[in-house]
């Protein structure tokens, strides 16, 4: 009798869902032998999704690859779910769970069937955390747009799959968007300087109750219409949804605004509908060492390296001297081990920070510091600092300062080890060939005609290009530091940044009025004189530049330039300009346009052509790059309404999924990871 009623509670424990027997396993996930338990729940807003089926997935580890299941359940009428799978040999591995159900009708959980021929409309999705054992974890509208703004870049259907350390990052940072323990608002994006001090966090809602509203079964023809990129094909779930809008952000804006507002679960949502559909987080760092950052360059970890104009200082009406830090944030924006850095004759950065074929960081030395700052700010703005990766300073206290080296800004490192160096003040460039400061040299034109050079790039031929603020020109230099001529016209107009694509093309940041503080110019105020406050200064616009020298007719004037500093180029030679004023950045079709939007030519405007992407949580804002996870980072290098005395920003501005991943470090032509 003992027997057969042992035998008839095993078949009955054998017919219940995974769920109910996973309250029998340890604490730590693990089940069977050499087994994990991935547990969690599928949820929309407060209410379960029963029924949905889960997989677990290990992402693929190159570009365009596919991922691999470990793993599926079925969730019960709570929603729980627990899938058994074997630990990947992968230390590095990115784990992802994507749970595919019928639209929730009604309360208590109740589904109807929209699909047929199987088709399941909702598609939720989270990135797993990277712990030693299995964290429970929520899949709901929230983690699904992490994951899908964050992953935007190494997403296709159901596979995520690119190569390390940017599909890492990429999930690191999804993490700074929505808590998969909870379901949540992460803490990231919940507090300071994210939070209720920009609109991203009610953005961020927006777009999870633009998928709720389709998971309860109101809106899903109408969200996979919106959501459908021009050319494109109709989304078939959710999850494609969230997707063609990260990569389509400016496509059908004030729709799928409307649409947002007919389910709300999740709140602070936005009260009015955006310029974009962009998501855009700030760093700090520890909170008090970004001081008017000028420009970041990543290490081949994807860290990210920020020299600062000034000493932190948070009153701006107290003077600060010249910053001596040099930060170094992780990829998801902490402040890294031993950060910041100093010594090595750091002081008051400008423009120019790379990173070289080493690893190692340099920074130029410019002399910044707040009016009042009673430092000989002559005698500390002829040099450019060399630091390990790990820190350490490798130049003198004095900086290096061989090769004429005078008020440096821009910088570049090219593929031969080279350092490149635009000297505002010196009306040159300085060459540091292979990184070794006893052999550098002074390059300037004969005749003169190159004054306040801002900022300097290599093309794929090793050849140098620099802008002339003040002569309206670019100088073109062979790979040895040979003057080769001057290039002018084209609309290049008191030039700023300069950056190369991977086709030969150089492209010119013009910001039309800005004349740089160097050769003894001063700024009481932002350069905004003669700049509309709606459309921006007239002659801002960008310029083309072929690898023969020649230009367009015209430079580029749309796209929400209105004062443009920095440019960069992304992995599908896509174009991104900062600009020093109007809260925005602009994107434009580049030389690739098989890359562009349909019907697309190269110069026009990808982002909305009145406003360019926008974001409350800029300021005035100088240099941007591209990350390895495709991430936009942009330097706040003033306050909106600075005070000369501390006129510095605090944060880094991360556009997230934005741009095509760049390999890091930049070194000349961007190239793909």
């Amino acid at each position: 009798m003992r027997r057969s009623a042992v035998a008839l509670l095993g078949a009955l424990l054998a017919t219940l869902p995974a769920t109910a027997a996973s309250a029998e396993l340890s604490a730590t996930g693990q089940g069977h032998p050499g087994k994990l338990l991935q547990r969690g729940t599928v949820s929309t807003g407060s209410s379960p999704v029963p029924f949905a089926r889960v997989t677990l997935y290990q992402a693929g580890d190159h570009r365009g690859g596919e991922a691999k299941a470990l793993g599926r359940a079925e969730s019960d009428a709570e929603g729980r779910f627990a899938v058994r799978y074997r630990r990947p040999k992968d230390e590095d591995a990115v784990l992802y769970l994507v749970a595919d159900a019928e639209p929730v009708r009604g309360s208590g959980g109740a589904q109807g069937r929209t699909g047929g021929e199987g088709r399941r409309p909702v598609r939720l999705t989270s990135v797993l955390l990277p712990e030693p054992q299995p964290t429970p974890t929520v899949v709901n509208e929230r983690t699904t747009v992490a994951t899908a703004y964050a992953m935007a870049q190494f997403a296709e259907g159901s596979d995520i799959a690119g190569t390390h350390p940017g599909l890492q990052n990429a999930a690191g940072t999804s993490h700074n968007l929505a808590d998969v323990k909870t379901g949540r608002v992460s803490p990231v994006l919940a507090a300071p300087p994210n939070g209720s001090e920009t609109s991203t966090l009610r953005a961020f809602n927006s777009l999870a109750n633009l998928l709720a509203g389709c998971v309860a079964g109101e809106t899903c023809g109408e969200l996979f219409r919106l959501a459908r990129p021009t050319g494109g094909q109709l989304p078939r779930d959710t999850f494609q949804a969230a997707l063609d809008i990260a990569h389509h952000p400016g496509d059908d804006v004030a729709g799928l605004f409307a649409l947002s507002r007919t389910r709300q679960p999740y709140t602070p949502a936005l009260g009015a509908a955006p310029d974009a559909w962009t998501l855009a987080l700030r760093y700090d760092g520890n909170g008090h060492e970004l001081d008017g950052p000028g420009t970041v360059a990543f290490d081949a970890e994807g860290n990210a390296w920020i020299g600062n104009n000034y000493h932190f200082g948070r009153d701006p009406r107290r003077t600060v001297c010249g910053g001596e830090q040099l930060s170094k944030l992780t990829p998801t924006g902490e402040s890294a081990q031993g950060s910041p850095f100093r010594g090595g004759g750091l002081y008051g950065a400008g423009f120019g920070t790379v990173v070289d074929t080493r690893g190692d960081v340099w920074v130029g030395n410019f002399g910044f510091q707040g009016r009042g700052c009673d430092y000989d700010q002559d005698r500390l703005n002829h040099s450019v600092s060399q630091f390990r990766q790990d820190g350490m300073p490798l130049s003198p206290v004095d900086g290096w300062q061989q090769g004429g080296i005078d008020q440096p800004q821009g910088m570049a490192s090219d593929r031969a080890g080279n350092i490149w160096v635009a000297n505002c003040g010196g009306r040159s460039v300085t060459r540091i060939p292979d990184g070794q400061p006893w052999r550098a040299r002074r390059i300037a034109p004969e005749d003169g005609s190159f004054v306040k050079p801002f900022d300097v790039t290599v093309d794929a031929r090793g050849r140098a290009w620099a802008t002339g603020n003040r002569t309206d020109n670019v100088l073109l230099m062979a790979p040895d530091g040979r003057p080769l001529r001057t290039i002018e016209g084209g609309g290049i107009t008191a030039p700023m940044g300069i950056a190369s694509d991977s086709l030969g093309n150089v492209w010119v940041a013009n910001s039309g009025l800005v004349d740089p503080p160097c050769e003894g110019t001063r700024w009481d105020g932002p350069p905004t004189e003669g700049v509309d406050p709606r459309d921006g200064a007239d002659a801002a616009s960008v310029t083309l530049i072929r690898p023969d020298g020649s230009t367009p007719e015209q430079p580029f004037s749309n796209g929400g330039l209105f004062l443009p500093w920095g440019i960069a180029v992304d992995g599908d030679d896509t174009v991104w300009v900062a600009n020093f004023g109007g809260h925005r950045v602009a994107q434009l079709c580049g030389a690739r346009r098989s890359a562009c939007p349909p019907g697309h030519r190269t110069g026009q405007a990808i982002s909305p052509a009145d406003t360019g992407y926008t974001s409350d949580g800029l300021s005035r804002v100088t240099g941007l790059q591209i990350d390895p996870s495709g991430n936009l980072w942009l330097a706040n290098n003033w306050e909106t309404v600075p005070l000369q005395t501390n006129p510095g920003g605090h944060e880094m501005v991360v556009f997230v999924g934005l741009a095509a991943p760049v390999r890091a470090p930049l070194l000349g032509a961007p190239q793909q990871p």
